[in-house]
């Protein structure tokens, strides 16, 4: 059965420059996509401030009726996240599907969330968007169909009554503490191992996953789309010193990220609260990269992920060139590289030593012979300069963490 594609148009509000409308409708127009949409349309209106009951004014609503009829569009996606009201006036003016932002991008996570955590954490958002919107619904609901904003990994529908969304939504939370139970526990044995945890953070389609896989030849799937992979990824990576360390990918950020999101996914999302490193991928050969930096760092902000050494990867740069121009001064250090090529790694590991060696404490001792294993401890957290085979024992010159020097 060949599957039905949506046909929809897409409408922004310019509040300020029409060049962010642009690049922001740009955006959602790669969403759209992403969700298996295809745009026939865009409109942009340009006000002081969005229309309080129908997003734009009554004159742009005309206009929208209208391209509807020449396109054959089957529904619009509003760029921003409309209030129960404006969706629904706008729903009835224009006898259509009516989304926003928020619905696209909750549908692209349900249908990318693999994992038992990531499907929770996906319906948990649902819920609490839908939660507020179940009051004054009435027709514009049945416009829904199927197709965007009406999938997920949930079985409860959008027009089920308060009582029983937040009956869904105690029990999801509860599974969910659960799982973040779990996590901490495994956190904790991380923590007791001494093997420094980095946390790839950047925006959507930066790269990140690419970067996991060339580094740890694992097989995360990488694809030019936004939200390619959702499901958070540790993998152990070996630093040119023969150091361990682990990576954690995380799901990209993307501007106007849904604040049901941002509270759903916390818990994924405190890997990097409790990582050593942050290593921000940049997409160098983006004309926007220095506002998608700005977005990184303001949901790094919202998350309390303060106080981490940040390194900066300007990824693409087999794309962009090497002169692209792009600075972090935020960060610790910043560095040219392609994930898909190599390029900068050897650097990229250079800079992880070198903040791993400011949190180290230098120890020159003999090890008695039945002491042996501790050298294996010193080699896998710390730096092995000398191991020296003596008659009393084994004489050691290293950089160890401190936590690792209280053990031995």
């Amino acid at each position: 059965m060949e599957k039905l594609i949506e046909k929809v148009i897409l409408v922004g509000v310019s509040e300020t420059s029409g060049a962010d409308a642009e690049e922001s409708l740009h955006e959602l127009y790669e969403l759209a996509k992403t969700a298996g949409a295809e745009t026939v349309g865009r409109v942009i209106q340009t006000r002081e401030y969005e229309h309080p009951t129908t997003y734009v004014g009554s004159g742009k609503l005309e206009e929208i009726k209208e391209l509807i009829e020449a396109t054959g569009a089957t529904g619009i996606i509003c760029d921003d996240e409309l209030t129960p009201s404006q969706m629904n006036n706008m729903s009835k003016i224009l006898d259509t599907k009516v989304m926003d932002r928020t619905v696209l991008i909750l549908d692209i996570f349900a249908g990318r969330a693999k994992t038992q955590e990531g499907k929770i954490q996906v319906e948990l958002a649902q819920l609490r968007y839908s939660l507020t919107r179940l009051a004054g619904y009435g027709k514009s609901m049945s416009r829904l169909g199927g197709g965007i904003g009406t999938r997920g990994p949930g079985e409860t529908k959008l027009e089920s009554d308060r009582r029983v969304v937040k009956n869904r939504i105690s029990k999801l939370k509860a599974e969910l503490k659960e799982i973040v139970k779990h996590r901490t526990v495994t956190r904790a044995r991380r923590e007791r191992s001494n093997i420094p945890v980095l946390a790839i953070v950047g925006y959507t389609n930066a790269g990140k996953s690419t970067l996991l896989n060339s580094l740890t030849d694992s097989e995360v799937l990488s694809e030019d789309k936004l939200f390619a992979t959702l499901d958070p990824t540790t993998r152990k990576y070996e630093i040119n010193s023969g150091e361990e360390v682990l990576l954690t990918d995380t799901v990209g950020f993307i501007d106007k990220l849904p604040h049901h999101l941002i509270e759903a996914f916390k818990s994924t999302l405190e890997e990097a609260k409790y990582s050593d490193i942050i290593v921000h991928v940049v997409d160098a050969s983006d004309p926007e990269a220095y506002a998608k930096m700005d977005v990184v760092y303001d949901t790094l902000h919202s998350l309390d992920v303060e106080g981490r050494p940040v390194i900066t990867l300007f990824n693409k740069c087999d794309v962009a060139g090497l002169n692209h121009g792009y600075k972090d001064i935020r960060a610790y250090k910043s560095i040219n590289i392609s994930a898909r090529t190599g390029l900068g790694i050897d650097e990229f590991n250079k800079a992880i030593e070198d903040i791993l060696a400011e949190r180290k404490v230098e120890i020159k001792r003999t090890f008695p012979f039945t002491e042996a294993g501790k050298i294996q401890l010193i080699r896998k957290t710390g730096k092995l300069l000398i191991e020296d085979y003596r008659e009393d024992g084994i004489y050691v010159e290293a950089y160890v963490p401190r936590e690792t020097a209280g053990r031995l």
